[in-house]
């Protein structure tokens, strides 16, 4: 990247041309919020101001049924880059994670969340390490720490989660599911149509830039208490995330979920029919039989799998 988008120095709120694209742009979800939505743009835009880059705000209203779309109109005007979006109802944070990034005017787009967890204002720092190295195409913010709800159930469950990820897209993960980070909107495009509408959407976008060997930078970061109550339902979303990071495996690379299985069917098949033709010579048990078809259906199913992904990619 040859040149960084700036405001001028001399104007920290930013007077510089409004019709001019942003070097970022900030897509902030919101969803009955409105106890600390202001504190969170006062603080995203405090921090943008002071950095000189140029940025808009896309301040995403989910279809909150408090006050948070009010609240963010009425404060509109003391923040001449936020741009509120509101929807007619309510489609998850990752619905509204991909519409604000395919409405963004930005080069680079930002993730996060409203809920004063994440600290916002670090974003700066993650968009200069993007504009800094054009070898990286997204920097994540790896938490240090659990603070959510279901803490004892959540830690060793985003563990496991995180290790299967890791195992099937041959990538070291240390955050998997993090709610901030920056990436080149241009990279992102092709797979924000794969993006499912609730908080898996940021597994998917980690999944979907890894299996394409788009490079990821993780920075450590501190993650605090949410304030408000958390949208999180541990037995739903868990089952989502494993589900998702099964399902973008399979998509860019279907042989690693089914020629595994596939093959050791088919090897313990050999081997219980090796053991049957000892024991009773001249007759494979009903099992052994079951086993190996098995195997080398689900094997055929890896083939025809991978076939149809060369096929798309070529296209």
């Amino acid at each position: 990247m040859s040149t960084v988008s700036r405001l001028p120095a001399a104007d920290p709120v930013g007077g510089g041309e409004p019709d001019a694209a942003p070097l970022v742009t900030i897509v902030l979800p919101c969803f009955n919020e409105h106890e600390h939505v202001i504190a969170e743009v006062e603080r995203i835009c405090a921090a943008m101001d002071g950095s000189g880059l140029t940025y808009e705000l896309l301040a995403i209203d989910d279809a909150s049924t408090d006050d948070t779309l009010a609240l963010l109109r009425e404060a509109a005007p003391r923040f001449p880059h936020m741009r509120v979006m509101p929807f007619r109802r309510n489609g998850g944070s990752g619905t509204a994670r991909r519409i604000g990034t395919q409405a963004a005017r930005g080069e680079i787009v930002v993730w996060t969340d409203a809920d004063m967890t994440y600290p916002n204002e670090r974003i700066p720092e993650l968009v200069d390490m993007l504009v800094a190295d054009p070898t990286y195409d997204q920097v994540v913010g790896a938490r240090t720490s659990e603070s959510g709800t279901h803490k004892v159930l959540r830690v060793p469950a985003k563990w496991v989660i995180r290790k299967i990820a890791e195992r099937l897209s041959n990538s070291q993960i240390p955050d998997l599911n993090s709610g901030l980070r920056a990436f080149r909107r241009s990279v992102s495009l092709p797979y924000l149509r794969l993006l499912p509408p609730g908080f898996s959407c940021v597994t998917t976008i980690t999944l979907a830039f890894l299996s394409n060997q788009h490079d990821i930078r993780y920075v450590p970061i501190d993650y605090a208490k949410r304030s408000g109550s958390s949208k999180f339902h541990f037995v739903k979303d868990a089952y989502r995330y494993i589900l998702q990071v099964l399902r973008m495996v399979m998509y860019f690379n279907p042989l690693k979920v089914l020629m595994p299985p596939a093959l050791w069917l088919i090897t313990i098949g050999l081997l219980k029919g090796v053991y049957d033709m000892v024991v009773h010579p001249v007759r494979f048990s009903v099992n052994t039989v079951l086993v190996f078809i098995t195997g080398m259906l689900i094997a055929a199913l890896a083939l025809l799998a991978d076939l149809i992904v060369r096929s798309r990619s070529e296209g």
